[in-house]
């Protein structure tokens, strides 16, 4: 795992970086950004995925973008919002109607970031981070 929503995937020929769809987990300065990371690593390192495209497929950094699935068929982006380890990436899956009731289900229970005092989405960390 590179973060909670990059990892790196290894193919018979290559190793790919998967941008994992629709969501952002905190950045890893950012409080929860390790744990987040930890969450996606348990669920997805040295294990076989699958990797869903989505839309174009390659995102502006040269990542492939797409969901994650796991051994048991589960959504590796969907436990991530459920837990509490990213947003609901509204910008990039504005119609997701399962990621928004995930989000909604995990502050409605506080879980995960949401539990910290004043959780700050990665998008407008990184706007206030680059003002400096």
């Amino acid at each position: 795992m590179v973060d909670g929503d990059t990892l790196d995937v290894q193919t018979e020929s290559r190793k790919v970086r998967i941008r994992v769809h629709g969501i952002d987990c905190p950045e890893k300065d950012q409080p929860y950004g390790l744990k987040a990371k930890v969450i996606a690593t348990t669920l997805a390192s040295g294990k076989i995925v699958t990797i869903r495209k989505r839309g174009r497929g390659i995102g502006k950094f040269g990542r492939t973008i797409g969901d994650v699935i796991l051994p048991d068929g589960k959504n590796m982006n969907q436990i991530l919002v459920q837990a509490g380890a990213c947003w609901w990436f509204k910008r990039y899956a504005p119609d997701d109607e399962t990621l928004s009731d995930l989000e909604a289900e995990a502050r409605a229970k506080i879980r995960g970031f949401w539990a910290e005092p004043n959780p700050m989405p990665p998008w407008k960390w990184r706007k206030e981070r680059n003002k400096r």
